[in-house]
């Protein structure tokens, strides 16, 4: 979280404005933070079921015309063959040698299923709720348990953080 703000308060700035979505192109180590966690804890087990319109070959497997395809987003993004450390959350893992090539979010080698394509908002809330807020476990709270439900795709125990302000006060809305 740490390496995923200070790449936000150098590519934005900590107290001159929001970031934006115009921004995101440029933070590689929040778009690489995302395609872990879409590896990682997928929205659905499976993706939409598709019908093959002709024969084809994918991933090595010869799918014929009219055969109906199921992918696993769960057994793909956790693969031991595909993935070094599969139940780590790694974001190193999606930078290319530290370089500054920029981080895609679709991933066009089938390892793991993102989301769909095109633009999504959805990114650009992450990085600003990292950029607002530092972010704390409960007082209360001895541990933060990341245990997975029986079902792979929550958490056994629901995760409690706490945001603390951590911009100029003039940045946040309705101040």
């Amino acid at each position: 979280m740490a390496k995923a703000t200070n790449e936000i308060d150098k590519v934005v700035g900590k107290d001159k404005r929001l970031v934006q979505e115009s921004d995101i192109e440029r933070l590689n180590y929040v778009k690489a933070c995302a395609r872990e966690a879409f590896r990682l804890h997928p929205l659905a087990p499976f993706n939409a079921p598709r019908v093959a319109t002709q024969d084809t070959i994918v991933g090595g497997y010869f799918i014929p015309k009219c055969s109906h395809a199921l992918l696993s987003r769960y057994g793909l993004g956790r693969n031991p063959k595909v993935w070094v450390d599969p139940l780590k959350f790694d974001p190193e893992r999606h930078l290319r040698d530290g370089s500054d090539v920029e981080v895609a979010l679709t991933e066009h080698d089938l390892r793991f299923i993102s989301f769909s394509t095109g633009r999504r908002g959805c990114l650009a809330t992450l990085a600003r709720l990292l950029q607002c807020f530092a972010w704390t476990p409960p007082e209360n709270a001895k541990t933060v348990d990341l245990a997975e439900a029986e079902d792979h795709l929550s958490l056994a125990t629901p995760l409690m953080a706490l945001p603390r302000m951590r911009l100029a006060p003039h940045l946040y809305p309705g101040n």
